[in-house]
């Protein structure tokens, strides 16, 4: 946790139930070991989909679909999710749970590289979360920037890395210090690229909300 775990459990407290299909895929992922977003970022997801009601939002790491469902619930009746997944088996359930909610004809699922699936996209997005592998950051902002609209919004998790991403780098373990670098790399671009104004909130494991100008 970035901030202090008895404030943690306090907001979490004051929470909302979800709905139950929500609650569901929720017990099975925690059952499976499946990360899902924390309540800090449903919280903080739910109130800027309804400050921007985007009607087109693309989503890189569906895992489960946790985050695509929890994100149809807070949209207008004509807006659309686009979700991409490279993982066969969280795949399968990704399917089995949008099937579940009802949610077939708002969210779409694309399998497969989420670089090389974004190459192939020519629509444009008021609203991408991003919420996949963390190395790829980085490497996914260029595309991200060509389907993001003027005025759109971008919002990463999981930027802080627990609170690692400010020790140096030889303090982490070998594995971890290639996605130290890039989240790094990519915290300095998306905070001085002047095509966006960057905040950094440390909510959950750290957010970037970006918004194109």
């Amino acid at each position: 946790m970035i901030v202090n775990d008895r404030i943690v459990t306090y907001i979490h407290s004051l929470d909302k139930a979800n709905t139950p299909i929500l609650e569901q895929i929720e017990r099975e992922a925690i059952n499976n070991g499946v990360p899902i977003i924390r309540k800090e970022m449903e919280s903080f997801l739910r109130v800027m989909l309804n400050i921007s009601r985007p009607k087109e939002i693309l989503e890189l790491g569906t895992a489960v679909a946790y985050s695509a469902i929890l994100m149809s619930e807070c949209i207008n009746d004509d807006a659309r999710i686009t979700t991409i997944e490279n993982y066969e088996p969280r795949i399968v359930e990704a399917k089995k749970n949008i099937e579940l909610a009802g949610k077939g004809d708002v969210i779409t699922l694309l399998e497969g590289d989420a670089l090389e699936i974004m190459k192939g996209l020519e629509g444009q997005y008021d609203f991408i979360f991003m919420d996949a592998a963390k190395a790829q950051y980085i490497n996914f902002l260029p595309e991200v920037m060509r389907l993001l609209k003027t005025g759109g919004i971008l919002i990463s998790d999981n930027v802080l890395q627990e609170g690692d991403l400010v020790e140096s780098k030889f303090a982490t373990r070998r594995r971890d210090r290639t996605i130290h670098t890039r989240m790094r790399e990519y915290m300095y671009q998306v905070k001085n690229m002047p095509e966006l104004e960057t905040t950094i909130v440390p909510i959950g494991d750290g957010i970037t909300m970006s918004v194109k100008k």
